[in-house]
């Protein structure tokens, strides 16, 4: 479900107008079946959908859902205390398909070397790491605070929902489920405002921003250090961009169908310290790995609490990808935090230095995330740590290569994503709440022309879609 695309928007609006008018045919049935109808309409929509995505995607999502459930009602037939026995087999099943799919490649290939041609072909499902972590904590809910099991129709609705299936956010029980049992096709007009605002949003940090921030990603330079740093800011601010963008929409399409899901970035790069950067940047998996990681290894209330942010940033480098580059990734944004808890309280930085040191981190941090070469990613971090790499041959040469017609355009949409990003820290500093200055009506319009005029032709597809 790339909603980037004109296909998304025009098999969404078909698949309503089918749902709608078989709705409208039933409109006779009793309340409580026009209920079911209104939450089987949802399912087949999203089914639809995730069909057009591609047939595996389908066939995969619909192992692990079902799986989970299946599995999840057999462990609830048993003896309570048996349960954590059971679901040390269970969530590891439940994992088996991300596994194979995911890292299969990676750890038969590149750790065990052993050059096996059909896992390198080996593609892997849209969204399996977003829809297998909202099972697993399905699971892990359901046992925990001793809940039932809910129906069979409001589960699949809650495990498919389509607008954050394939790309998060990645739901709780407690949040979406009580939502999808009490789903009805009501049209609320602030409901529809509301979500549309959020798409348009979406829209442009997709479009305008990601996709031709894209077009300028020039990552060839090994040794000098400007043009690296300057892959790192676009590569940076195009990721962002991209995922918060597809976030947005996601958002603004459960809220059209009255579902509030929760909102994945609150202005991350307004940050001036890593702890804070990881309280808004992808919000849903930061808090999937405090609490079903973090928190039962003893978080932060232990002697080896360092430990346990290493363990949990490493994993979380894994899940974003299969690859030596991406637990390095995780490696430095853990050593990062470590060094903010241990230091944080006796330096008391001011703001503006914080958040330098933070940006500092994290787009430094980006070269592990985009550069999968093992050998050449140590290359270009050696250049950015050698002082001496910063001479004016090499900020000549820097210059020399932004300095055509093409470079131009670049420093524009740099220009211009700076701009939205100081929009961003306004609304944080002055309403604590996220992107709420682009929602008045003058600046949608104006956000409406934008993507108009300055979106691509090209679609460059959303980054976690790989993930």
């Amino acid at each position: 479900m790339n909603f980037a695309e004109f296909r998304f928007w025009g098999y969404l609006l078909a698949g309503l107008a089918v749902v709608l008018l078989a709705r409208l045919l039933a409109r006779s049935l009793p309340e409580a079946r026009r209920a079911t109808f209104d939450k089987l309409g949802l399912l087949a929509l999203g089914w639809f959908l995730l069909f057009c995505v591609s047939k595996t995607t389908f066939v995969v999502f619909l192992i692990v859902a079902v799986g989970s459930f299946a599995g999840l009602k057999w462990l609830l037939t048993h003896d309570p205390k048996r349960h954590r026995h059971y679901v040390w087999v269970l969530i590891p099943l439940q994992l088996l398909p991300l596994a194979y799919y995911k890292y299969a490649n990676f750890a038969a290939n590149q750790v065990l070397g052993l050059d096996l041609l059909s896992l390198k072909v080996l593609a892997i499902p849209v969204g399996i790491s977003f829809y297998t972590f909202q099972k697993v904590a399905f699971v892990i809910d359901t046992l925990a605070f001793r809940q039932p099991l809910p129906r069979f129709l409001d589960y699949m609705n809650f495990a498919g929902f389509f607008p954050q299936i394939v790309a998060g956010p990645i739901e709780r029980r407690s949040d979406l489920l009580p939502q999808m049992e009490a789903f009805r096709f009501r049209w609320s007009l602030h409901d529809f405002n509301v979500g549309t605002g959020w798409i348009v949003v979406g829209l442009f940090f997709k479009l305008c921003l990601a996709d031709n921030l894209a077009g300028h990603f020039d990552g060839t330079s090994h040794t000098n250090a400007y043009l690296i740093w300057m892959a790192n800011l676009i590569f940076g601010l195009r990721i962002y961009y991209d995922f918060a963008g597809y976030s947005l929409i996601a958002l603004g399409l459960g809220r059209c169908l009255g579902i509030k899901l929760t909102l994945n970035f609150r202005s991350p790069y307004a940050s001036s310290s890593s702890i804070e950067f990881w309280h808004r940047w992808h919000i849903t998996l930061s808090q999937w790995f405090r609490d079903y990681i973090y928190v039962p290894l003893g978080g932060g209330r232990v002697v080896w609490w360092a430990f346990n942010v290493a363990l949990v940033f490493v994993a979380s480098g894994i899940w974003h990808g299969a690859g030596w580059n991406f637990m390095l990734w995780g490696a430095v944004h853990g050593t990062a935090l470590i060094l903010n808890r241990l230091l944080g309280p006796r330096l008391k930085l001011p703001t503006p230095i914080g958040w330098l040191l933070t940006m500092a981190t994290s787009f430094g941090a980006w070269l592990a995330f985009y550069e999968t070469r093992t050998e050449v990613l140590f290359e270009k971090a050696k250049a950015l740590l050698t002082p001496r790499a910063y001479n004016l041959t090499a900020l000549h040469e820097a210059l020399q290569s932004w300095g055509n017609a093409g470079g131009f355009v670049m420093i524009c949409f740099l220009v211009l994503s700076s701009g939205v990003l100081l929009t961003e820290w306004l609304s944080v500093r002055k309403t604590d709440q996220p992107y709420r200055l682009f929602f008045r009506p003058a600046v949608l319009i104006a956000l409406i022309i934008l993507i108009v005029v300055l979106a691509p032709g090209k679609n460059n597809g959303f980054i976690y879609f790989a993930f």
